[in-house]
């Protein structure tokens, strides 16, 4: 007999218009806002890697973020990137697609994990639930997560949809990948969410994001926050990658990577995971990032900071250097 399941008709759902949100539209900042100062010896030489990257070699600049990316209000620096060539392919997981769409749709996000859950009404708010609904029409379309969230943004004329990372990615036409984990966000707790359509639209876009990847070489891989899902994902496909690469004659060794987070290891030396008796062994952008992937050729760099702070200053100073060049 099979074992028992949740019951999801039973669940309230309740309009967004009745949660309180921690974050609004204001956030979002533009270039020529004031922004935090951020200063970091690394950040002119990734700055520069990016450049050449993308107007030397023709590579892949990949950007690799968790949600907090986009609470902390760097959709537009993102995106001018994104219109100027020099950032090919953003990727996030769930949350940060979740984000992106109700900033998008009412210029708020971000409830009271503390509140709601106490209430029992955490992630439960039918705007959002139709998330789901739009990724299954996707997947009849053949479109990724984040190609299905995107155009629908982009197509329904949500009220800001010129500040979504993901809308401006479909009309721009630069890859913009959703990477899940089952059961990790909110949506999932709907009624309405149907796990084949989210396994296939999240693993359409992982070969998507596979593909970016294979032009590595002489590029740019920039993870922001992502201590799970940026190197997980990064690592497969990059195996992929170069099993192909090999094949065909080719390598994907020498490229730049960087890793952008909180954890004070800076000063460290990057070039070797810490021993397993060290607890940041268990910090996987450091081995996965920092260390095996760039240990046939490549560069890598830790910066400490807050995302506020460090994607404005990187993707300031990428645009600086890019307009010097012409």
């Amino acid at each position: 007999m099979p074992f028992q399941k949740f019951d999801r008709s039973k669940l309230s759902i309740l309009p967004l218009d009745q949660r309180v949100h921690d974050v609004d539209i204001s956030v979002v900042k533009t270039l020529e806002d004031p922004v935090p100062p951020f200063d970091h010896p690394a950040i002119p030489e990734i700055a520069r890697d990016v450049v050449r990257a993308r107007r030397e070699h023709n590579a892949t600049v990949l950007m690799m973020y968790g949600a907090h990316v986009i609470r902390t209000g760097n959709a537009l620096h993102m995106i001018e990137l994104m219109k100027r060539g020099l950032v090919t392919h953003f990727a996030t997981n769930g949350a940060g697609s979740i984000h992106d769409y109700e900033l998008a749709l009412i210029g708020k996000t971000c409830e009271s994990v503390a509140k709601y859950i106490s209430e029992g009404q955490f992630g439960l708010w039918t705007e959002t639930g139709r998330i789901n609904d739009i990724i299954k029409e996707g997947v009849q379309d053949g479109l990724g997560w984040g190609e299905a969230l995107g155009r629908y943004i982009w197509e329904e004329h949500l009220p800001h949809r010129e500040k979504s990372v993901l809308a401006m990615g479909y009309h721009l036409q630069v890859p913009c990948t959703v990477h899940i984990g089952v059961g990790n966000d909110i949506i999932h707790e709907h009624p309405n969410c149907d796990g084949a359509a989210m396994g296939q639209a999240s693993y359409t876009d992982f070969l998507i994001y596979a593909q970016s990847v294979t032009g590595l070489e002489h590029g740019v891989f920039l993870n922001f926050g992502s201590a799970v899902a940026g190197p997980e994902v990064y690592l497969k496909a990059l195996a992929m990658a170069r099993n192909v690469a090999k094949q065909e004659g080719r390598q994907i060794a020498h490229f730049t990577t960087a890793v952008f987070d909180l954890l004070d290891i800076e000063g460290s030396d990057y070039s070797a995971a810490p021993p397993k008796t060290d607890p940041r062994y268990y910090f996987r952008p450091w081995k996965t990032i920092l260390a095996r992937t760039v240990a046939d050729g490549g560069v890598s760099h830790y910066i400490r900071g807050e995302h506020q702070r460090t994607v404005p200053a990187l993707a300031r100073k990428i645009l600086e250097l890019d307009s010097q060049r012409k």
